[in-house]
């Protein structure tokens, strides 16, 4: 595969994953570790995505500087985020992940729904924070700086110490056989714990991330709810989802 190649391969998996490892590119391109790390330098010098420890970000992946029109399928997000919104009533209590299209579902708030929103993610917050009749609850704990969300156990205790109506799940990845699953071990351990906090999990995806898995597993898909994607409803592409008893919207 030539160089070119292997780097839209990169800014392709980043942009549709927020996030990727080095081991795991090396792993699908089948070259070194340190290729992988070249090639990522060099998107990041040309302002494509970011480097950190360890992989890529996506320049809009939970960064408060970033401009939306950054956020990679943006339009496909927003479609998503009016569907949430739709069943939404003035009193719930919501817990929402972090993550772009979480992010956007914030934006998209309207101003005078009457809410009260739990989130461990700082720019989900930041947003929220703008809607005069949200109440924000900060859900706090040791904060990853490239993610900038709240992880490890004072985040897990807060979380089982409440009971939401409805969890908007930020996923990675989601697959018919593997389920949802992560790159992060302590992300799925903070996931794992939003999913026991709430009555109803609602995991809103783009459709390009069906059928895709990473290395951790979250859960199996029948312990979500249900899934939201751009798509409509009756696509095939969600077909064998309905099947698994699914509500698909």
């Amino acid at each position: 595969m030539l160089k070119e190649e292997r780097q839209q391969f990169i800014l392709n998996e980043v942009r549709v994953h927020n996030r990727v490892l080095l081991t795991d590119m090396a792993d699908l391109l089948k070259v070194s570790m340190d290729t992988i790390r070249r090639d990522i330098k060099e998107l990041h010098k040309e302002k494509k995505l970011k480097k950190v420890h360890g992989g890529a970000i996506s320049l809009g992946f939970n960064n408060y500087s970033f401009q939306f029109n950054e956020v990679y399928s943006l339009e496909k997000k927003s479609k998503i985020a009016v569907k949430c919104i739709s069943l939404l009533r003035n009193g719930q209590v919501l817990l929402l992940t972090g993550g772009t299209t979480n992010m956007e579902l914030a934006r998209m708030l309207p101003t005078n729904l009457a809410l009260t929103c739990f989130t461990p993610s700082l720019p989900v917050a930041n947003q929220l924070m703008s809607k005069p009749n949200v109440e924000v609850i900060f859900v706090g704990g040791k904060i990853a700086k490239d993610a900038q969300i709240a992880m490890g156990a004072a985040a897990v205790n807060i979380l089982n110490s409440i009971k939401v109506d409805i969890c908007f799940l930020g996923t990675h990845s989601i697959d018919l056989d593997e389920g949802l699953t992560e790159f992060d071990w302590e992300i799925v351990q903070m996931k794992k714990a939003m999913m026991q906090a709430s009555r109803k999990v609602i995991a809103p995806v783009i459709s390009e991330k069906l059928n895709t898995k990473q290395r951790y597993r979250i859960c199996d898909i029948q312990h979500i709810d249900m899934l939201i994607t751009e798509l409509d409803a009756n696509d095939d592409k969600l077909i064998e989802f309905r099947s698994k008893n699914i509500e698909v919207l």
